[in-house]
């Protein structure tokens, strides 16, 4: 990656805004719309700033002073010179998707950006609250961690009862049902074997994706490509080695 993607709670927060015109306003909407209050001077506890001047030279020399001042700064359609960058959003709060392209191409962030909003239903906000309000009970319910993410797996899985991807029209009423659902959910040990026909981890199937995706440990080979592996959950275990005859408890996937 050459950006760690963040999100800044901005909320009560002052934000340094240098400059003038449609992109400056542009910014101005971003910022207030998170909650920030915008400053044009550093203050104590500003940590932020946006430059959006059309002089290249007087955006970098601002820039420069900005950061010897110890503040992160975005300076807008000069990506060489930001710390860090504002990505095309999908607000569906408070669930948000940010596309970012590392300064490659606005057009390109904002294309994908268009395809998401056609995919994610409208309601996914309000079923990302119920399911954020169901988490206490889930917790009495599954004390265990891995218990937990099996469950939720298991009920936001395509076809699931709470599909992230499904028109719920009542999702408080979704989730309650499955909470309400006194069956547990059972995992088996599962080993599903990928046979890697390259390095490149956009030869891998939506299929194989998928159980990357869900896959709770990852057996591999030393010589299996770190951009494959990427594409495994963080959380995963990762082991080098062949599988064991005994698999841990959950969903493990054999790359080799």
């Amino acid at each position: 990656m050459d950006y760690l993607p963040i999100f800044v709670r901005l909320a009560g927060q002052r934000v340094l805004l240098r400059g003038c015109g449609e992109a400056a306003a542009a910014k101005a909407r971003l910022i207030t719309a998170a909650g920030g209050i915008i400053v044009d001077e550093i203050e104590p506890g500003v940590r932020l700033a946006f430059v959006a001047l059309d002089d290249g030279l007087e955006a970098a020399t601002m820039a420069d002073e900005l950061k010897a001042a110890g503040l992160l700064v975005n300076v807008v359609d000069r990506p060489a010179l930001c710390d860090f960058t504002i990505p095309a959003i999908v607000d569906r709060s408070p669930v948000i998707l940010a596309v970012g392209t590392g300064g490659a191409s606005a057009t390109l962030a904002k294309a994908l950006r268009e395809r998401l909003e056609a995919l994610l239903p409208a309601g996914l906000g309000p079923l990302a609250q119920a399911i954020r309000d169901a988490r206490k009970a889930i917790a009495t319910r599954y004390t265990d961690s891995a218990a937990r993410r099996r469950f939720w797996d298991a009920a936001l899985a395509p076809g699931g009862a709470i599909d992230p991807l499904c028109d719920h029209q009542d999702p408080t009423a979704t989730v309650a049902a499955v909470l309400n659902d006194n069956r547990d959910v059972v995992v088996a040990s599962t080993l599903h074997e990928m046979i890697m026909v390259s390095t490149d981890p956009d030869d891998l199937t939506l299929r194989q994706l998928r159980c990357l995706a869900q896959a709770d440990t990852v057996y591999h080979t030393s010589s299996t490509a770190k951009t494959v592996l990427d594409r495994a959950r963080r959380d995963a275990v990762r082991v080098i080695g062949h599988p064991p005859e005994i698999l841990p408890p959950g969903r493990s996937v054999w790359l080799r």
